[in-house]
C-alpha cells in the first residue's frame, strides 16, 4: 500500500511541470471582451492579442489581425470612419482610373469599383490576382516603391429610406462591410512588404447628390445600401478626399416668421431675391431650407407649421426662377430652440427657416 502510495506521488511530481505549462498557456490564450472605439461609435471583439474581430453585416464575425504598415515599424493604424454625415459631392468633380500609367498628385480619382471584391483578391494566387477596375492603381503603387496613397471606400444608403433609425443601422452595417475590405486589402500589402505609406477612411455620400442629373435619367439600384465605389489620392499631404462644393459658399440670414403663420413677410422679399441671383451665378450649388417652430401647440402641428413655411420659402424661391430640384426642404418642428420658448422674444426667433447653400 506505501508503495502504491510512493509511486502516485512520483507520477505527480513528474506531471507537474505539464500541468504548470499547460496552466501558462491558458493563461496566455487570448480572452474576448467587447469593447467600444471612441471616435467611430463601433463596437469590437476583442483580445488581449490585439486581434479584432469585426462583425459582419449577417451578424457572424471575421477574425482580422491590425498588421503593422510598412514603413512604420511598431505602429499600427485603423481605418477611419468619416462620423461627419452624408457627403453631397458629384461623381462628375473626380477624375476617372482607366488604364494610368502614372497618376496626378493633384488629383483625386474615382473607381467604381465593388470594395468588397478585395476579399476575393486576397485568397487568390499572388499571380493569378484579378484586380479588375482597380488594377491600375495596384500597377502603379507595386511598381513604384514608397508612393503614398489616400483611399477611401465610399457607400452610399438608398435615398428612398426616409426612417432615421434604418439610415443609421444600414450605414453601421455598410461601414463595417467597408472596414472588412480595406483590411483585406492592407493584408495584400503589407503580404507583398510594400514600402506604400497607405491612409485607410470610410465615408457615406447622399446617392442623389454622387448621380446628380442621372440620378433622374437611369434605373435606380434597389439595394438598401449601395456600395459606390473607390476614390484615391496619392499625394502626401493630409487631404480632404469629399471637398464639399460650397465649402466657401456665401451666407444666408434665417427668415423669421410671426406666431402660428407660414406668411412670408414683404420685409425678406430682398433676401430671398439676393438667394435666388446668388443660386443662379452658383449653378453648381444647391440650397437647403430646414423649418421651425416654437412650441405652443401639439408635437404634430408644429412639425407640420415648421414644413409649410420652409415650403413657402422654396416657392418664393421657384417663383424667382430656382429649379425645385435644387432646392431641399426638412422640418424639424420644436426641436433646436435657439431661444427661451418661455419667452415672447425667445418664441419670435424659434418661429423661423434657416438657408444653408450645399
Amino acid at each position: 500500500m506505501k508503495k502504491n502510495i510512493l509511486i502516485i506521488c512520483l507520477a505527480a511530481l513528474m506531471l507537474l511541470p505539464a500541468l504548470d505549462a499547460q496552466a501558462q498557456y491558458r493563461k496566455k490564450k487570448p480572452t474576448t471582451e467587447i469593447a467600444k472605439e471612441g471616435y467611430n461609435k463601433r463596437l469590437w471583439l476583442r483580445s488581449k492579442a490585439d486581434t479584432n474581430w469585426h462583425p459582419t453585416p449577417g451578424g457572424l464575425y471575421e477574425q482580422v489581425t491590425l498588421p503593422e504598415l510598412a514603413g512604420k515599424k511598431g505602429k499600427k493604424t485603423e481605418p477611419i470612419i468619416d462620423q461627419s454625415g452624408k457627403h453631397k459631392v458629384r461623381e462628375a468633380a473626380y477624375d476617372t482610373v482607366w488604364k494610368f500609367t502614372a497618376f496626378d498628385a493633384k488629383k483625386f480619382y474615382y473607381i467604381d469599383y465593388d470594395y468588397n471584391q478585395f476579399r476575393t483578391v486576397k485568397w487568390q494566387k499572388d499571380d493569378k490576382r484579378d484586380w479588375g477596375a482597380f488594377d491600375p492603381v495596384w500597377d502603379y503603387l507595386s511598381s513604384a516603391g514608397r508612393i503614398p496613397m489616400h483611399i477611401c471606400a465610399i457607400y452610399a444608403i438608398n435615398p428612398t429610406i426616409k426612417d432615421q433609425d434604418q439610415h443609421d443601422e444600414l450605414a453601421a452595417k455598410a461601414q463595417m462591410e467597408a472596414l472588412i475590405s480595406l483590411d483585406y486589402f492592407r493584408d495584400i500589402v503589407i503580404e507583398k512588404e510594400m514600402k506604400n505609406k497607405i491612409t485607410y477612411k470610410v465615408s457615406e455620400v447622399d446617392w442623389r447628390y454622387w448621380k446628380d442629373d442621372a440620378y433622374y435619367s437611369e434605373e435606380q439600384p434597389t439595394s438598401d445600401y449601395i456600395r459606390v465605389g473607390l476614390i484615391v489620392d496619392f499625394s502626401s499631404k493630409k487631404v480632404d478626399l469629399l471637398p464639399s462644393p460650397a465649402k466657401d459658399a456665401q451666407t444666408f440670414p434665417v427668415i423669421k416668421f410671426f406666431a402660428n403663420d407660414a406668411t412670408i413677410q414683404a420685409s425678406y422679399y430682398p433676401e430671398l431675391d439676393n438667394l435666388a441671383s446668388y443660386l443662379k451665378q452658383e449653378s453648381g450649388l444647391e440650397v437647403l431650407l430646414t423649418g421651425y417652430s416654437d412650441n405652443v401647440g401639439t408635437e404634430t402641428y408644429n412639425m407640420g407649421l415648421s414644413r409649410q413655411r420652409a415650403v413657402e420659402v422654396k416657392k418664393a424661391l421657384i417663383k424667382r426662377g430656382i429649379e425645385e430640384t435644387r432646392i431641399e426642404v426638412i422640418a424639424k418642428g420644436e426641436d433646436e430652440p435657439v431661444g427661451d420658448n418661455n419667452t415672447l422674444n425667445g418664441r419670435m426667433a424659434n418661429n423661423r427657416v434657416t438657408v444653408v447653400i450645399q
